[in-house]
């Protein structure tokens, strides 16, 4: 983006991006987002992201410098260190806490949408990936009464399964297991292509295509307790017993 002092073009954005940031509360749209009346509409979301890269504001460090100001006056988180998606739901969630709750933070399941976006899975995914986000990203989601979610119990082992290296194996099907939810969890559906590895938050990679396909494979042998995790998470054929 290129604007000087009494620029028509430049003023022309910084007005847009002043009219969109007090309408939705930041400077974060999605990158497909456009702003402004019908035939004068601005890809704003693309600005944005233009103007966040490194050199976007210019090669001249003290007009980069000044246009920084400009947009910082308008919002000071527009370049915020972490993504514009994670900067633009906690947004949303602090304006809902703020005016629908009266300051207390609302109940938001996953699949509630707002402009879009599925608030609800993104809070449930901050409250389990809470160690994965920066401090600061910690001390904001905190004022609004988020909390990371407890580390859940270990499933019990079924007694049939404590022969022969149970316990790797247990271990290598809960690894599988947490896959699966964070696959779950981000596309909303059960079906995972054979070739596809899904990376756990401690840097895990588990090929959960291959696991889950195996799963199925073996599930006589799957104890009562993993079956109904997976059935849990939408996998229809663990809802039903060895040879039903």
């Amino acid at each position: 983006m290129v604007w000087e002092p009494g620029e028509e073009a430049g003023e022309t954005k910084l007005a847009a991006l002043g009219s969109y940031q007090r309408a939705h509360g930041h400077l974060a749209p999605r990158q497909d987002a456009v702003w402004g009346e019908v035939g004068e509409q601005l890809a704003i979301g693309q600005l944005m992201a233009n103007l966040r890269r490194r050199g976007g504001l210019g090669k001249n460090e003290e007009r980069a410098r000044a246009r920084a100001e400009q947009l910082a006056a308008i919002d000071p988180d527009w370049a915020c260190p972490w993504p514009l998606d994670w900067q633009r739901h906690h947004r949303v969630l602090a304006q809902l806490t703020e005016t629908e709750t009266d300051g207390l933070l609302p109940a938001i399941e996953p699949g509630v949408t707002f402009d879009g976006d599925d608030l609800g899975r993104w809070l449930t995914r901050q409250n389990r990936d809470w160690a994965q986000l920066s401090a600061e990203q910690q001390e904001r989601l905190t004022a609004l009464g988020v909390t990371p979610a407890q580390a859940a119990a270990p499933a019990p082992v079924a007694a049939g399964a404590a022969k022969g290296g149970s316990s790797k194996a247990q271990q290598a099907f809960q690894r599988g297991l947490a896959a699966l939810a964070q696959w779950v969890e981000r596309e909303g559906r059960v079906i995972v292509p054979r070739a596809h590895s899904e990376v756990l938050p401690d840097g895990t990679a588990v090929r959960l295509g291959v696991w889950l396909s195996n799963a199925c494979s073996r599930r006589d042998g799957l104890s009562p307790e993993q079956r109904a995790a997976l059935a849990a998470l939408g996998i229809g054929w663990a809802r039903w017993h060895p040879g039903g």
